[in-house]
């Protein structure tokens, strides 16, 4: 059966809304691995057959904690995971997109073939309370993650990707 990596940082929760709603909805299909970017080791990006990134946008950037996870694995991985499938989610407060060109970067470095555009959730969060607040994804956002999620399972369940 085939495996879906989701590897998701969350400090206020939105992220991890979103990727708990994409596993949700690719266990249908296949199996789920999901897993925190502090805990996630090379060997399950080895083990699996596609991958969703999900991750917040923090002063323009990818979260530091993602964005370490794709340090320490990075090298141990390269040249061994090219051509499989990936899609990321970006949980923002205003844009999302600089995270999103980071984490494509990082991808295209690892020769994955992204077969989603990346999904950005607003959260309009911009003052420091409402930046620093626990999230509540609502619910039409949450609904294009277990999409994303669906299809990404249906995708390596066919074996399409």
């Amino acid at each position: 059966m085939a495996q879906l990596l989701i590897v998701f940082h969350s400090r206020t929760g939105g992220s991890r809304q979103m990727a708990e709603a994409a596993a949700r909805a690719a266990e249908d299909e296949i199996e789920v691995l999901l897993k925190t970017a502090a805990d996630a080791q090379p060997d399950d990006l080895l083990r699996a057959d596609g991958y969703i990134f999900c991750a917040p946008e923090n002063l323009a950037a990818i979260a530091g904690v993602m964005k370490e996870f794709f340090d320490r694995c990075y090298y141990p991985v390269l040249g061994r995971i090219e051509g499989r499938p990936y899609a990321q989610m970006v949980c923002a407060g205003s844009d999302g997109g600089n995270a999103a060109r980071q984490t494509a970067r990082i991808a295209t470095g690892w020769r994955l073939r992204e077969v989603q555009p990346p999904l950005i959730v607003c959260t309009h969060a911009q003052t420091p309370e409402e930046i620093l607040a626990e999230k509540t994804i609502p619910e039409d956002q949450l609904a294009l993650c277990r999409d994303l999620g669906a299809a990404i399972g249906a995708g390596l369940a066919m074996g399409v990707f």
